[in-house]
């Protein structure tokens, strides 16, 4: 089975709404930090969003910050991100990323994290 699996990517209007999951079901027996990349045709993968497991502190790419949330359900194993206001600019296929470890850390790098979901479709509209 699929360790990530992302659901909620879909087709919006600007100024739209959409929330996204991620289970994880990883063979680990700590998380350090889950978070959210984009990447949009032709660019680079690009951070999002992260949250540390443990804690619960979180952190934005300033494109998105006072209009995305991240946020986890420990007992779920899930991480979600919250998308309001959205932009046209925003349409990118989504990551959901994982990094095992028993200690919290915020990590910006995609480099850091170890496991990625299979990537979902946010689309917005003009």
């Amino acid at each position: 089975q699929a360790q990530l699996i992302e659901s909620g990517g879909g087709l919006v209007q600007a100024g739209g709404s959409l929330r996204l999951s991620c289970a994880a079901s990883l063979r680990t027996f700590g998380m350090s930090a889950m978070g959210w990349f984009r990447q949009a045709p032709g660019k680079e993968r690009e951070f999002v969003a992260t949250i540390t497991w443990s804690g619960g502190t979180t952190a934005y790419a300033d494109s998105v910050k006072g209009r995305f949330t991240i946020s986890r359900d420990v007992a779920k194993r899930t991480v979600y991100l919250q998308m309001n206001s959205l932009k046209p600019d925003d349409t990118a296929v989504y990551y959901c990323a994982a990094r095992p470890g028993y200690h919290d850390g915020v990590y910006y790098s995609k480099g850091e994290y170890d496991y990625w979901g299979q990537g979902t479709q946010v689309t917005v509209s003009s």
